[in-house]
């Protein structure tokens, strides 16, 4: 991170050029987010979007460093998620720009490349990966979230070279993997020395800046059971049964936990911020067999201020009290940490990178910039936990994201794009380049 004072503020002629550099390329930036969309990057399928973008950074002159996660590099930082897949193809791309000379402030520019899978795709209203655009909103799996976001980082830039300004910082342009599941692609982006003095995140968050979020545990609950044939299911032990159980002792903490909610700031309002998913589950081998064993995935959400550690302690004391529940059987159901391992974190207000993003804002959407809370996970808090960077989660509308015919608003990316490109300009500095770039 650098020590350098604030760049002066852009004239109107400087931000008038760069807004119109946005529009005149709004179509083909539309264009490269479609045969972004094209890909369908699931986990352990990123790697050919990732070449794409590797190759559209490079392109544009970035200095370019694409690696595989390895998990020993990560496996021991507090912020490291479980890993149950292979990272054979978990790639992270990182392009850099780097002025002649810095006078300004650096800048990450990050977002995920993963998605969620699709569901029945007979349920989606088209193919998840035809990037239709109709009534004004880009449809598809991780058009939203947030392949629209990535690619508005990198057309921001090239509206301010195209307005013909040369960025006075550091740009590092970060596309990882692993935020749907772990956040392990972002740690390893900042293990591997990537700082800057703020980032954005354009995740879709209905052109507001997200101001807190919560943790998130991944873990899967395995129960036993005793078979039997169903004429003597009385002297048999139903796993399924016990694993209702199961899931019914995690609903109490869930509830616990939400009566807690006035103790968290940023959370007061928020009925129900904390939320217990039960993602997956299957159990038994037979129809006329009692199931010998049921297994379940859950999305466990935690407040900032709490620790992975802490949480996890209550949600293992939890299931190892449910045993005196008769459908367990006695028996302790199992429980593996499978992915997220995550805290929560809170942007602290009024940093130099919130003001200035505020400014830009209002420029572009000629409206003041709110703030809200999730109860979703979100990448910054690698950032802002582990790195001490400001980071801006600030992204456009969208609609049925991790759902069907998930779609991004195409006015509000435009201005989203906007509000970037004002940003890169004021926060980095400009010079005047010896010509525009297209």
């Amino acid at each position: 991170m650098t020590d350098v004072t604030m760049p002066p503020a852009l004239s109107e002629d400087n931000t008038r050029r760069i807004l119109a550099a946005v529009d005149a390329h709004f179509d083909t930036q539309l264009e490269f987010t479609q045969d972004l969309v094209r890909f369908p990057s699931l986990r352990e399928q990123e790697h050919t979007a990732q070449d794409f973008l590797y190759e559209a950074m490079r392109a544009r002159g970035f200095s370019m460093d694409r690696w595989k996660i390895d998990v020993k590099d990560i496996e021991s930082h507090p912020g490291f998620g479980p890993v149950t897949v292979s990272y054979e193809n978990a790639f992270n791309v990182v392009g850099t720009y780097r002025p002649v000379q810095q006078t300004g402030r650096s800048l990450i520019l990050n977002g995920h490349i993963d998605v969620v899978p699709t569901g029945p795709q007979d349920m989606w209203s088209r193919s998840p990966w035809d990037p239709a655009i109709v009534d004004g909103w880009m449809y598809g799996r991780g058009s939203a979230d947030m392949k629209a976001g990535l690619v508005a980082n990198l057309f921001a830039y090239d509206a301010v070279r195209a307005a013909g300004f040369a960025p006075a910082a550091p740009i590092y342009f970060q596309s990882v993997v692993e935020e749907e599941c772990t956040g392990n692609g972002a740690l390893a982006a900042l293990l591997r020395g990537y700082q800057a003095d703020a980032v954005i995140i354009p995740e879709p968050e209905e052109n507001m800046l997200v101001r807190a979020n919560v943790g998130v545990l991944w873990f899967k609950v395995r129960v036993q059971g005793h078979p039997t044939h169903t004429r003597e299911m009385g002297n048999g032990f139903n796993a399924i049964d016990a694993a209702y159980a199961a899931i019914e002792a995690l609903r109490r903490v869930e509830t616990k936990w939400n009566g807690e909610h006035h103790c968290h700031r940023h959370f007061e309002h928020l009925d129900h911020p904390i939320n217990f998913n039960i993602g997956k589950i299957e159990g038994g081998d037979w129809p006329s067999t009692v199931p010998p064993w049921c297994e379940f995935d859950v999305r466990a959400a935690i407040y900032p201020g709490t620790t992975a550690d802490e949480a996890r302690a209550q949600i293992d004391a939890c299931l190892e009290e449910a045993v005196s529940d008769p459908r367990l059987g006695g028996t302790a159901p199992k429980v593996t940490y499978t992915g997220f391992y995550a805290e929560g974190y809170v942007l602290e207000e009024g940093s130099a990178a919130e003001n200035t993003l505020r400014d830009c804002h209002k420029i572009a959407f000629q409206s003041d910039l709110e703030s809200f809370t999730t109860p979703g996970y979100l990448d910054a808090r690698v950032f802002v936990i582990y790195g001490n960077m400001p980071t801006l989660v600030y992204g456009p509308k969208s609609l049925d994201i991790h759902g069907f015919d998930e779609r991004v608003h195409i006015e509000s990316l435009r201005l989203i794009t906007k509000t970037i490109a004002l940003f890169i300009a004021q926060w980095c500095g400009v010079s005047e380049s010896d010509a525009p770039q297209a």
